[in-house]
């Protein structure tokens, strides 16, 4: 696990990630708040590429809670079936429609704790949901962010609720909106886990990382 970064090393990384693509976005199919939520938690332990291709004809027609309903557990779990732990998470996706239609209108509820007491619905994924459709810079720590948080210096931690609070308390506030998006792809793209990408890496000479490829 790197160093914590200094101030001005984390402000001058951001400043280029900003430059190279001032708006990143997230890379799951969506159409409205609700399809977001049910795409961020089918992801689980899955690719955001293999969740897409089975959602992309679904939400064409099911975009809503009752409309999940109304098509039933066996037609989404059917629609799904190419997505790992697909039977768990169809009955997540269900339980949580239920719950929508019943207890908040349909409507999909814009607080953590709110999203969190869904079934199937942890803090990061309360966070993608908060920060993608309702631009709260709250910070979603996946694999990808947690690799390069440690290697790097820009978050270390030793568990996820760490490298969060180490992107909240470090990285300059108008870099917060776009940070876990920045991670995401830097990580998904350039600092991967096996042969990360140094020479293509547009913060190599920041990077404390002492394994660095050619």
């Amino acid at each position: 696990m790197a160093k914590q970064l200094d101030y001005h090393t984390i402000r001058t990384i951001f400043t280029r990630f900003q430059a190279a693509e001032a708006e990143p976005q997230g890379e799951l199919h969506h159409v409205n708040a609700y399809t977001l939520l049910v795409a961020v938690a089918l992801s689980a332990q899955a690719t955001d590429a293999g969740v897409n291709k089975a959602t992309r004809p679904l939400f064409a027609t099911v975009d809503t809670p009752q409309k999940m309903l109304d098509l039933g557990l066996e037609g989404l779990t059917e629609a799904i079936k190419t997505i790992g732990l697909f039977r768990q998470k169809a009955k997540n996706v269900i339980r949580l429609s239920e719950i929508l239609v019943n207890d908040y209108g349909g409507e999909v509820p814009s607080s953590r704790a709110a999203l969190q007491s869904l079934p199937g619905v942890g803090r990061k994924t309360a966070n993608v949901v908060l920060n993608m459709w309702w631009h709260v810079p709250a910070q979603a720590v996946d694999t990808h962010i947690f690799r390069v948080g440690n290697r790097t210096g820009i978050c270390p931690g030793k568990d996820v609720d760490q490298v969060e609070r180490a992107i909240e308390d470090n990285i300059p506030a108008e870099f917060q909106q776009h940070a876990h998006h920045w991670l995401i792809l830097h990580g998904r793209y350039i600092c991967t886990a096996r042969k990360p990408r140094c020479a293509d890496c547009l913060i190599r000479d920041l990077c404390p990382y002492e394994e660095k490829t050619a």
